[in-house]
């Protein structure tokens, strides 16, 4: 299986793929399989047996238990005891290289490591590793990995195990290294690599995984970030797609459409992997900005050379200016709100996607306030059909859907952040209801299902979903108790 697109692809006939046009094409395989049973008495665990388990934690193992006993709806703690361990059940390898911690991360149906992904999917295990020298050592595996993948290249968002392998892409222009999967440029991708090495460091994570390597890593993503601004040019990237679908590949001579030097970083692809309209992705750009500064503060505790903290503070700073005048519109009903695409032209593009980073996430990495005023009116504006494109409601559910998998797919993620991003009890249990209602009986969020089916849904295996889930229900119990007590 190769990327999103092509496991559907290899999985449906093409005359059929072609029938059925992308957004039903996407489910048409999912949608088959078989739902667990769920009955009364019969909510079985999904989990692998234990002696099938990619990895297994103590730490991990004891919150499940801890956290189910507190959960009183019985679906929903099944829905946690199958969701919150699914990325070290299923989707962990661990070995030593060269004397130091290697971890792979697949994303789930694809074996292939995402960046982004990756970082997402062990980052709710953080808090736990203390409790367990082999959980905090597979997350430092997952620092050292991420650091050699960007020095291969810092472009590519999808990596393999193995090195030397060759990517099914590999028609795919200017021609990938062997090792890379695919080479879609997305900011979001180096950010997460430093909000994971951040929080890992944060969380009193060993600091040997920080070594010389580490830093030319870091060193390589500001210089990336920099060279994206693309104040003297289109910068470096180029990419090119043989592909039925236009969002797939990049616009014009790849390197996506013309931008003006503004100081904002251009990311030819948005987290879906899906190519954007306007270069300057907003939440990206959020995400960055704050991830600099996380980085700037990270390297100046740990070296003693001055320079390049100075250098990660300076960009963030540069990117916060543009983004102060740049990404905010005057709406004719709603006023003040963020743009999710721009091009430093004036123009801009009014919609939001269910991936992380989104508009709506922007306040779950703490990129911008929950109750900070631009938020809350942007957050508005989204939640409206009548606005949004992407913004639908059906007989199963409501939430943000994308061009990704079709604009009546609504993604389980878009919900699960929306809930994470809310002090509202009464949305934060719309939210729960909904995601308890539309697994389709699997016990696992998806990708995305049908705004009126969910039994029609992409993505059985989609680990960095089930786990995001866990994290939302462990952040519950510790804020807001009473919703699940």
């Amino acid at each position: 299986m190769n990327t999103r697109r092509q496991f559907i692809q290899g999985t449906v006939a093409p005359l059929a793929l072609s029938a059925l046009g992308p957004a039903l094409a996407a489910h048409a395989f999912d949608s088959a399989l078989k739902p667990a049973p769920t009955g009364p008495g019969l909510l079985v665990s999904q989990r692998p047996p234990v002696a099938q388990r990619k990895f297994v934690s103590a730490a991990v193992e004891q919150t499940i238990v801890a956290a189910k006993a507190r959960i009183a709806d019985p679906e929903t703690a099944w829905l946690f005891e199958n969701c919150f361990p699914n990325t070290l059940d299923t989707t962990v390898t661990t070995r030593v290289v060269e004397g130091r911690p290697d971890t792979y991360v697949i994303t789930g149906d694809i074996d292939a490591m995402w960046l982004r992904d990756s970082a997402a999917q062990v980052w709710p295990y953080l808090p736990l590793m203390k409790q367990d020298a082999a959980l905090q050592s597979m997350i430092a595996g997952v620092v050292n990995r991420q650091a050699r993948c960007v020095l291969l290249d810092p472009y590519a968002n999808a990596f393999y195990d193995n090195p030397d392998k060759v990517s099914y892409h590999k028609d795919d222009l200017p021609k990938m290294k062997p090792g890379v999967h695919e080479r879609k440029w997305e900011v979001d991708s180096l950010c997460y690599v430093i909000r994971l090495a951040h929080g890992y460091w944060k969380q009193g994570g060993d600091v040997t995984c920080f070594d010389a390597q580490w830093l030319e890593a870091m060193k390589l993503i500001v210089a990336t970030f920099r060279n994206q601004q693309r104040k003297t040019g289109d910068g470096d990237y180029k990419f090119k797609h043989k592909t039925m679908w236009p969002s797939d590949t990049a616009a014009g001579s790849g390197t996506g459409h013309p931008v003006a030097p503004v100081g904002l970083i251009a990311s030819v692809f948005r987290p879906s992997d899906d190519g954007t309209v306007f270069p300057f992705l907003i939440p990206s750009n959020y995400f960055a900005a704050n991830s600099l500064r996380q980085l700037g503060a990270m390297v100046r505790a740990l070296y003693r050379d001055p320079a390049f903290p100075a250098d990660c503070l300076s960009l963030a700073a540069e990117v916060e200016r543009a983004l102060q005048k740049h990404a905010v519109i005057e709406h004719k009903t709603h006023g003040r709100i963020l743009a999710y695409e721009v091009d430093g032209y004036g123009s801009h593009y009014l919609i939001d996607d269910s991936n992380v980073p989104s508009l709506i996430s922007m306040a779950y990495p703490g990129a911008i306030g929950v109750n900070d005023p631009l938020y809350r009116s942007t957050r508005k504006f989204l939640f409206n059909a009548a606005n949004q494109p992407y913004y639908v409601k059906g007989r199963a559910a409501e939430g943000t859907s994308g061009p990704h998998a079709g604009r009546d797919m609504i993604w389980p993620m878009g919900i699960i952040i929306r809930a994470m991003t809310t002090n509202d009890d009464a949305e934060i249990k719309r939210c729960l209801k909904m995601l308890a209602a539309t697994h389709a009986g699997t016990g696992f969020m998806h990708e995305a299902f049908h705004k009126d089916d969910p039994a029609k849904f992409t993505r059985k295996w989609f680990a960095w979903a089930n786990t995001l889930y866990g994290e939302m229900i462990l952040r519950l119990l510790e804020s807001k108790p009473h919703l699940l007590g």
